[in-house]
């Protein structure tokens, strides 16, 4: 079943070209659970055979990506505050919560973002609070791109090097998840350190 996936995926990219690339990354980035793993590394396996450009694999990626980031970031902002303020204390989630949020969004969203998109399980859903604290959409696509550019860029070596092997792109893709998490790890502990050591010199500096 999975192999006829992956076979219908190539082929499907392979008729459709970038376009193809966009259409499904933008479901993979948006409100429809497609595994970004099943369809870039095709492409860039296709990129290795000589039917398309890797260069051009990975702009239509990250293209799909932002989009589909975008068209959650816009749900967010049409349909999530209203939501959650009229539904949000059957999932004790009250206004002053809500308010925190935004706040911490407003702060901070662009280190969440970027860190969001590189994290399996969270980078389709971290578009939802940046759009539901307003966050400053130029500010939302720079950081969107960079994440899922570093990811896209990945995927799409992993099919130009590795080939059309699914299972074998999959051990490697597990190895560097794993990297990619640590790196992320410290990423957030290195930004939490600025920031306090900012605090810190304003303090004095007010003192």
């Amino acid at each position: 079943m999975f192999h006829q996936i992956i076979t219908w995926i190539v082929d499907t990219v392979s008729l459709w070209g970038y376009p193809g690339i966009i259409v499904l990354m933008f479901l993979e980035s948006s409100f429809f659970p497609f595994p970004s793993e099943v369809v870039i590394p095709p492409a860039g396996y296709l990129a290795a055979q000589g039917e398309m450009s890797l260069s051009l694999v990975i702009t239509a990626g990250i293209a799909g990506s932002v989009l589909g980031a975008c068209f959650n970031y816009w749900m967010a902002v049409k349909w999530g505050r209203p939501l959650f303020e009229r539904y949000g204390r059957y999932v004790l989630l009250t206004p002053a919560a809500l308010e925190r949020s935004e706040v911490f969004f407003a702060r901070h969203g662009h280190i969440s973002t970027f860190v969001g998109r590189l994290l399996p399980g969270i980078r389709q859903y971290i578009s939802l609070p940046a759009g539901l604290a307003r966050m400053s959409l130029p500010l939302f696509i720079i950081f969107t791109a960079l994440g899922a550019g570093i990811w896209v860029v990945i995927l799409a070596l992993s099919g130009y090097l590795i080939g059309n092997n699914q299972e074998l792109i999959g051990q490697y893709l597990q190895q560097i998840m794993i990297a990619i998490a640590i790196l992320c790890l410290l990423l957030v502990v290195g930004y939490v350190f600025y920031k306090r050591k900012q605090l810190s010199r304003r303090t004095e500096q007010e003192s």
